[in-house]
């Protein structure tokens, strides 16, 4: 008999009774690291003092009015987020799929009203997660998503992430953007090339069209910078937002130049919860401490010191893993052994994390969590290599080894990361 829930996830036997910091607790008391949070969403971790006040105040006087009247505090949200990126203007919306829909409407939109209404299509990259929306499965382009949904929605072309000279040549008069992700999340956190990036904006002037970066994921500081496509220096015409932009409160957005954005007339788009006034007394509570001074840099700091923790890991245990990749507080685990497998030892021990493709296990903490917390988890990753390799008869082949085919150890944190 089918579950009153329907049978869409294959949820871990936990349940969670409250949480605090980057740790996350059943209801007989067991401790967990959160090194999933929530797929990058909880930001400030869980109980965080200032977000609950927040939230609780906000509930107290209003939580819902629609976008039939002025909300004050996404106006403020919106004033906030175009001072501290290149946007002009802001739109709200509940998630990351939907702030996706909307970014391809309104580069459609724009070039329909610049007086090419026969550029439609957008070029997405191979590996990319778009959302679960039948326009953002298309855009995707995993068949393991379409399967069982009829024809694909038209009007996505694919192309091999980090290739400038594919992307080119996919380039047709229908062409009317670019969607990408700075680091693909889903598919085992692969950054795009600093080329590439330039290329992106190049081609796109060249060719007049619109380039839109999908920060769903990379959003909202999880790089160590507000959003990722600021470490390459490139200039996007809109992005999309969400996940941990209100810390756990379902909320997207999609932040766009005035070029696109004045397209937007009233009657174009719409939401009935978007940018409501409780989303965005979240939202404003987290910015808060994002925009803090030194917040951003103890991301990068903490977010290094993790990433050289699990070369080390690597090094020490190069049967069992491959390599380390990411950024700021997004990092890979390549696995030599099903990650599944490694995933649900290390819950077992108490580190919660999240898988991606590639055989790649995901850590994904809170932007709060401490170097010690990191210790902890990297050392839990540790035991469980340890008794994988007394299960399996394989033994580390030394601290120097390397598992990239080139010699010496690993030296540098942005060696890691290329």
């Amino acid at each position: 008999m089918i579950s009153a829930l329907m049978p869409t996830f294959k949820r871990v036997d936990l349940a969670f009774e409250h949480g605090q910091g980057a740790c996350l607790y059943t209801a007989d008391g067991r401790r967990f690291l959160d090194f999933g949070a929530g797929i990058a969403v909880s930001s400030l971790g869980h109980g965080h003092p200032g977000l609950v006040k927040a939230i609780a105040e906000q509930a107290a006087r209003v939580m819902h009015v629609s976008n039939l009247y002025r909300i004050p505090q996404a106006e403020r949200l919106a004033e906030r987020l175009v001072a501290h990126s290149f946007a002009d203007s802001v739109f709200f919306s509940n998630s990351g799929a939907e702030a996706n829909e909307g970014m391809v409407k309104m580069i459609r939109k724009a070039q329909a009203q610049r007086g090419h209404a026969e550029r439609t299509r957008i070029i997405c990259c191979t590996g990319a997660f778009h959302g679960r929306t039948l326009a953002m499965i298309a855009a995707t382009g995993n068949p393991a998503y379409l399967e069982g949904f009829g024809t694909p929605v038209d009007g996505f072309d694919h192309v091999p992430f980090n290739n400038m000279n594919a992307l080119r040549a996919a380039i047709t008069p229908e062409t009317a953007g670019i969607m990408v992700e700075p680091i693909q999340g889903e598919t085992g956190i692969r950054q795009a090339d600093p080329q590439f990036m330039t290329g992106l904006r190049q081609v796109c002037d060249e060719f007049g069209l619109l380039l839109g970066f999908d920060e769903v994921q990379t959003g909202m500081g999880r790089t160590g910078k507000l959003f990722a496509h600021e470490w390459y220096d490139v200039t996007p015409d809109i992005i999309s937002v969400a996940k941990g932009i209100a810390g756990g409160f379902p909320m997207g957005a999609i932040l766009a130049s005035e070029e696109v954005a004045s397209h937007m007339t009233a009657g174009s788009h719409g939401t009935t919860f978007g940018g409501n006034p409780l989303a965005c007394a979240a939202a404003n509570a987290v910015l808060d401490e994002i925009l803090a001074p030194g917040f951003l840099d103890a991301v990068e700091e903490t977010g290094a010191f993790l990433g050289e923790a699990l070369a080390a890991l690597v090094r020490t245990h190069p049967a069992i893993f491959e390599l380390a990749r990411g950024r700021g507080l997004m990092w890979g685990l390549k696995c030599r052994l099903p990650v599944a497998r490694i995933q649900e030892m290390a819950t077992r021990s108490g580190l919660l994390s999240v898988t991606a493709g590639d055989n790649v296990l995901r850590l994904l903490p809170p932007l709060i969590v401490g170097k010690d917390e990191c210790r902890e988890a990297v050392a839990i990753l540790g035991t469980v290599a340890g008794t994988l390799e007394s299960e399996t008869g394989k033994s580390c082949a030394g601290s120097e080894a390397r598992t990239d085919g080139k010699q010496g150890p690993i030296q540098s944190h942005e060696e890691i990361q290329a």
